[in-house]
């Protein structure tokens, strides 16, 4: 209801302010009611800094370390969005975040922050809908003993999913014990999409991110719905960087896993089943996706329910599991 009031009272004051100026008529349709007046941001590399109140700001990576958007915006005044939410929905303005960048880099260290030394939060913090796609790499197809998909296999998470770079998952507080995990490339949305055709669909395509989407195997498999096993708190592990997609080609990425320096995982997403574009395209066939939405879009061979019976050693509270895309960064975390 807040939202239909706002639109109303965003059209009725356009169509009064065109009386006031003697138009006679003023068609405003929600499409363009709701259009962003901004372009999607293009050419960075962003992450959610937490801070110490509990909540979160937006970081930009430079070379000199990870520019605090909130502070820098709160001294030099640039009108710049201040979280990844705001970046999403483009409000602000974008080209901004250069100009605090710049400004920050002559006048104090103090807008920075070393990458080492940061605090994460997930790198999209609100996302509407976080859709993920199963049995999606051809080698883990084959691994399971599954079928190569004809259409994509959809399941979903929630917010209450999402996790962090040096996160961690409390498995000892969950009711199963099958753990595994799943090294995925992750897609963000920047453009509502409905019905958009395969060619259209790199446009709404904000960037992409290193996830992971840990999973209770003995609860997946419990019924033919595989939510109850993909759903656990934590287990919807992004970032530490989003990067926009001008800046790398999410379907010829390198992706890998460790486990305890172990690697376990070791693919490239050119062996995806169904490409990005292809999930984007056909996702929005069947449901709007929203500026901020994720799409898990599966994970490669190597897991541990690809394994024979005999060699399945479940992960457990200590581990530490390490995921890798190229271009993208490394994501790590840990079980407790």
């Amino acid at each position: 209801m807040d939202q239909d009031r706002r639109e109303f009272l965003k059209t009725t004051s356009l169509a009064g302010a065109a009386a006031m100026t003697g138009a006679t008529t003023l068609t405003v349709t929600p499409a363009q009611a709701q259009a962003p007046t901004q372009a999607m941001a293009r050419g960075l590399t962003l992450a959610t800094l937490r801070r110490a109140d509990g909540g979160f700001g937006l970081g930009l990576r430079t070379e000199r370390g990870i520019l605090d958007v909130i502070a820098a915006e709160a001294d030099f005044h640039e009108n710049a969005p201040t979280s990844i939410t705001a970046v999403l929905n483009r409000e602000g303005d974008a080209s901004g975040l250069r100009r605090l960048a710049a400004k920050a880099n002559a006048q104090a260290a103090r807008y920075f922050v070393a990458e080492d030394k940061a605090q994460f939060g997930p790198c999209v913090t609100n996302p509407e809908k976080i859709v993920c796609v199963g049995l999606n790499y051809r080698k883990h197809a084959a691994e399971t003993g599954n079928p190569v998909p004809k259409m994509p296999i959809l399941f979903n998470k929630f917010n209450s999913a999402l996790n962090h770079h040096g996160g961690s998952i409390a498995v000892s507080k969950e009711k199963a014990t099958n753990f595994d995990y799943e090294a995925e490339l992750v897609i963000v949305i920047g453009r509502t999409a409905r019905n958009v055709s395969e060619a259209d669909a790199a446009q709404y395509i904000f960037g992409f991110c290193t996830g992971n989407d840990f999973t209770a195997r003995d609860l997946q498999s419990r019924s033919s719905q595989w939510m109850l096993g993909k759903a656990l708190d934590g287990s919807g592990v992004i970032g530490p960087w989003l990067i926009t997609s001008d800046l790398v080609d999410g379907d010829t990425l390198g992706i890998s896993l460790t486990v305890n320096g172990q690697k376990r995982q070791s693919s490239n997403t050119s062996d995806m089943v169904f490409n990005t574009k292809q999930l984007v395209s056909y996702i929005s066939d069947y449901m709007t996706l929203k500026p901020g939405d994720l799409i898990f879009t599966g994970t490669p061979e190597g897991v541990i329910s690809g394994y024979p019976k005999e060699k399945q050693v479940w992960l457990k509270a200590g581990d530490r599991l390490t995921t890798t895309i190229e271009k993208l960064g490394t994501l790590r975390f840990a079980l407790t």
